[in-house]
C-alpha cells in the first residue's frame, strides 16, 4: 500500500469510523472474528483489517456485515442524528470512498460516495457510484440479500449475470433482486458514472 492510498483510506475512516463501528458491533454481539467469519463467509485477517482501518469494505460486503451484526447498512455511514424526520445531506458533507479493500482477480474497482448519512434505520441507502475503466473480462460476482436499483448517469455499463449479458448507457435504468450473482464493468476508456440505491430489509 502506497502513501496515497494511505491517505484516501485514513479519510474514509475518519469520517465515518467504519472499522471502530464493526468491531463495537461484534464485540457487543459477543463474537469473536471468527464468528463473524462465520456469519459473513469474509476471511479473519480481512474482517481484522476493516477493524484497524486498513481497508474500506465495498457496499456488498457492508451489507454482508450489517446483516450479520444485526443492523442496517446505512448505520456504517451515520453521523450524529437529531432525531428529524427529515435529513439533507449537502455536497460538502460527502466523502469519496476511493479504494476498494481487497484486489481478488477481476475485481472492479469502483469508487462510491454515501448520499444520505444521518438518518438513522433507514432501509434505503442511495450512493453515488464511479466504475473506472476495467479492462478485464474475467469479473468476480457479487450478491446480496435485498434489492438494488440503479440509474447511469455517464458513459456505459456492462451488467452481467452467470447467464445474462445487457449493456446500459446513460439513462438507462435497472431494478433488480440483488441476492442474483451480478457484477458491473464499464465498456471503453471513460468511465461510467451511475446513482444506485440499495434497499435491505431491517432485521425484527
Amino acid at each position: 500500500m502506497n502513501r496515497n492510498e494511505d491517505s484516501d483510506i485514513s479519510l474514509a475512516v475518519r469520517a465515518f469510523k467504519i472499522g471502530d463501528k464493526v468491531r463495537d458491533l461484534r464485540l457487543k454481539n459477543r463474537l469473536t472474528l471468527q464468528d463473524l467469519a462465520g456469519r459473513t463467509g469474509l476471511s479473519k485477517p480481512f474482517l481484522s483489517q476493516i477493524e484497524n482501518g486498513r481497508v474500506i469494505p465495498p457496499v456488498p460486503t457492508l451489507l454482508r456485515l450489517a446483516r450479520a451484526l444485526e443492523v442496517g447498512m446505512g448505520y456504517f455511514f451515520e453521523d450524529e442524528s437529531n432525531g428529524s424526520k427529515v435529513s439533507i445531506t449537502r455536497k460538502s458533507d460527502r466523502v469519496r470512498i476511493e479504494k476498494r479493500p481487497h484486489h481478488e482477480k477481476g475485481a472492479v474497482n469502483y469508487i462510491y460516495m454515501a448520499l444520505e448519512s444521518k438518518m438513522p434505520n433507514k432501509n434505503m441507502h442511495p450512493f453515488l457510484v464511479e466504475f473506472p475503466s476495467h479492462e478485464s473480462n474475467d469479473v468476480v460476482f457479487m450478491s446480496h440479500p435485498g434489492e438494488e436499483f440503479l440509474y447511469v448517469t455517464e458513459g456505459v455499463l456492462e451488467f452481467r449475470t452467470v447467464d445474462r449479458v445487457e449493456i446500459l448507457e446513460a439513462g438507462d435504468s435497472i431494478y433488480m433482486e440483488s441476492d442474483l450473482s451480478h457484477t458491473f464493468r464499464t465498456v471503453g476508456s471513460a468511465p461510467s458514472k451511475a446513482i444506485a440505491v440499495m434497499w435491505s430489509k431491517q432485521e425484527s
